[in-house]
């Protein structure tokens, strides 16, 4: 009896094990490690690009011969590989489309039939419950065969993903390292989640990007255009404390999140101190968040689900009384600091000088260094104090100075303009660098004097004659190719401004 029993046992365990081995080899034969050679900007030698370095990281296949992975695995990558599991092959691969904003990347690889035999992996359409028992496969630094992490989904907010762009992200308590970024999340068969973050000087505590996002990513991305999603862009605060909502008659027991600034120029339908207490048919709370399911989200959430031709249906107190109203939702706002999104700097070399224009991820880099932080707050640099404000048709974007002065016989007395913000030349307020070049271009002035927006900087005045003459020979002398970036050569050329 009791040699039956054991017997059944070993049977049924030896049937779970190959369906559990079955289910390993199927995800297995669908995970990829990507191979990418990457040429980084140097935003403060823009004509340049940095030295070529090897990255890599993780991807999945999906419907349709495709490979999911991170934005930042490929981003600035000159070279693309992809070599399946238990595979020798490296294959060529092009980055088909990418989000900046979600962390999110489609790969195809050039040969159409390399992945006939590989099964695509399912995309969960759900919210993945709390406390989800998820499987991270990767090909992390340090191996070269997968990586299997297990954790539990301990938490799901709607939240920063990248620049400018929100999403849902999943929390686990497993830990997702270099090389893993782009995996896939497994639980009960499907995808819910890619890997793309870890927590720094924390054990065990990944983030994943949810599969709803990637399913609305794919959706997107179907006109062959990544366009993002809709948001309502204005600053918010709480409606918690008691003399604020006496102050603005909301009724006991009512949530909502009072508007306290308009960062959106179009976005005239909301007034500071409106109070937004439903989005489409869902309530908010007053630390603005919504009920979906068993979770607490931001009311971002709904915007891309409720939106329709670039609006989102609102409920609003205002003024003592409720109001519904269609509220602008667009992609983005146009910023007079944007973020380069994976292109490289635009820049403009006239003489012994180089303009470019500024984005947050030059920003970010004086952020990231206390010295310069520190100076550039000091002068009250626009690249530090305009981060967020919005573009509009007298400022459009900054010009800085992104390096020394080119050794010039014109230059001398002059201290280095380094990272200063063009204010304007010849008393005309420069409002691009678009504008600048197309400036330049047509002026007929004996002199340029050029004024920047720095505390304490100097004006320069240069012989425009000479400038335009000794151009060539400045870029020839320090070994620059050209003297402007490709975008500016209509410009340049008679074109006129976009």
């Amino acid at each position: 009896m009791i040699r039956t029993i054991f017997l059944a046992s070993l049977v049924a365990y030896a049937v779970l094990f190959s369906i559990r081995v079955e289910a390993y080899d199927k995800v297995n034969a669908s995970i990829v490690k990507i191979s990418v050679t990457i040429r980084s900007p140097d935003y403060f030698a823009p004509w340049n690009k940095a030295t070529p370095t090897q990255s890599g990281g993780t991807g999945f296949v999906i419907s349709g011969k495709r490979i999911v992975t991170n934005a930042h695995v490929v981003q600035h990558a000159s070279q693309v590989y992809v070599q399946p599991d238990q595979s020798d092959e490296k294959m060529e691969a092009i980055v088909e489309s990418i989000s900046h904003g979600l962390d999110l990347a489609v790969l195809r690889v050039t040969d159409p039939d390399a992945l006939n035999n590989i099964e695509p992996l399912m995309v969960d359409s759900e919210i993945t419950p709390l406390r989800s028992e998820v499987n991270v496969y990767g090909y992390p630094v340090g191996g070269s065969q997968i990586a299997i992490t297990k954790g539990v989904v301990s938490r799901i907010e709607y939240t920063a993903i990248g620049v400018n762009q929100f999403g849902l992200r999943a929390q686990i308590d497993a830990a997702i390292n270099p090389g893993s970024s782009g995996g896939p999340a497994i639980s009960n068969g499907k995808v819910v989640g890619v890997a793309f973050s870890g927590l720094a000087n924390a054990n065990s505590i990944g983030y994943l990007i949810h599969s709803i996002e990637l399913i609305g990513f794919l959706r997107d991305i179907q006109d062959g255009r990544c366009d993002g999603n809709s948001y309502v862009w204005e600053y918010f605060q709480p409606t918690e404390n008691l003399a604020l909502r006496a102050r603005l008659r909301l009724p006991k027991g009512s949530g909502g999140f009072m508007v306290s600034g308009i960062r959106d120029p179009m976005g005239n339908s909301l007034k500071v101190d409106d109070v937004i207490t439903k989005i489409g048919p869902h309530a908010i709370d007053s630390q603005g968040n919504v009920r979906v399911g068993e979770l607490t989200l931001s009311f971002l959430f709904y915007c891309p689900v409720v939106e329709k031709d670039g609006m989102v249906p609102l409920t609003i107190w205002r003024e003592g009384r409720e109001i519904e109203l269609q509220c602008r939702a667009p992609k983005e706002i146009p910023s007079v600091l944007p973020s380069i999104r994976g292109k490289y700097p635009r820049y403009f070399i006239f003489g012994p000088i180089t303009f470019e224009a500024a984005t947050l991820e030059v920003a970010y880099s004086f952020l990231a260094s206390s010295e310069w932080a520190v100076q550039l707050g000091a002068r009250n640099s626009p690249l530090l104090s305009n981060a967020s404000t919005p573009a509009s048709e007298t400022m459009q974007e900054l010009v800085f100075i992104p390096a020394a002065l080119f050794s010039h016989r014109s230059t001398k007395g002059y201290r280095p303009p380094v990272y200063c913000t063009v204010k304007s030349i010849n008393q005309v307020k420069i409002r691009s660098l678009n504008h600048l070049v197309e400036f330049i271009r047509d002026c007929q002035d004996d002199y340029l004097e050029i004024e920047f927006a720095d505390l304490g900087s100097e004006k320069l005045v240069f012989n425009r004659k000479e400038m335009a003459s000794e151009t060539e020979a400045i870029l020839t002398e320090n070994n620059i190719r050209k003297q402007f970036s490709d975008d500016l050569i209509e410009i340049w050329n008679g074109g006129k401004r976009k």
